[in-house]
């Protein structure tokens, strides 16, 4: 049977559009971090790097590497951690500079990946599909911890609607955002989904 986080973990991955408490566990990641413009092309390649990889782990019993407790599952969606720069930040005056934009992109790897498998399997994909940004890919565990969440429907420039109704639901329950940080979980193909139509799990911290 393949694991599928859309049956399995439908509180982290299935959010209605209201917003709503979470508390996320650890989870593992191949992830890249960058900055600038996601409009930009060479944007695209760091979400390639990360797939290739991605795939790479899906298709290991093909390769002979399956690691021990393989199981198959479907890939995670893709997921990225924003921020701005400090001139970003700086400049901010109610609207993002997506110039000034720093992130974190990264897929979700099952629990039966370790660090050593990770590390074979970026090496190997190096060989097999090199890329420049395969150096910056890196392995790493990741708690987001309490968090608000919400699905939002739509263009991610329409987002910060979204964002009041979070901040909103998070001061009537008493809690405090962390940081402007936040996290987007991908569930739509931005290249084939038209913008009105996309999916968007948006998803911060916050202290209890």
């Amino acid at each position: 049977m393949t694991f599928d986080i859309s049956k399995s973990e439908k509180n982290l991955y299935l959010p209605g559009t209201r917003p709503v408490f979470v508390d996320v566990p650890s989870f593992k990641f191949f992830s890249i971090r960058g900055s600038g413009n996601p409009n930009d092309p060479a944007f695209a390649d760091f979400i390639a790097v990360l797939y290739s990889l991605s795939y790479a782990v899906k298709m290991s019993p093909k390769a002979g590497i399956a690691p021990e407790g393989y199981t198959e599952f479907k890939v995670y969606p893709l997921e990225g951690v924003w921020d701005l720069s400090e001139r970003g930040r700086m400049n901010y005056a109610g609207k993002v500079d997506k110039d000034e934009l720093v992130f974190n992109l990264m897929i979700r790897q099952p629990d039966f990946v370790t660090h050593d498998f990770a590390n074979i399997i970026i090496e190997r994909t190096k060989k097999k599909k090199p890329h420049p940004l395969l150096e910056l890919a890196s392995f790493e565990t990741i708690t987001d911890g309490p968090s608000i969440q919400m699905l939002h429907r739509g263009s991610y420039d329409n987002e910060p609607a979204s964002f009041r109704m979070m901040e909103e639901f998070a001061a009537e329950q008493k809690y405090v955002r962390k940081t402007m940080v936040h996290r987007e979980i991908y569930l739509s193909d931005a290249r084939r989904t038209p913008a009105e139509k996309l999916k968007t799990i948006l998803r911060f911290q916050v202290t209890i």
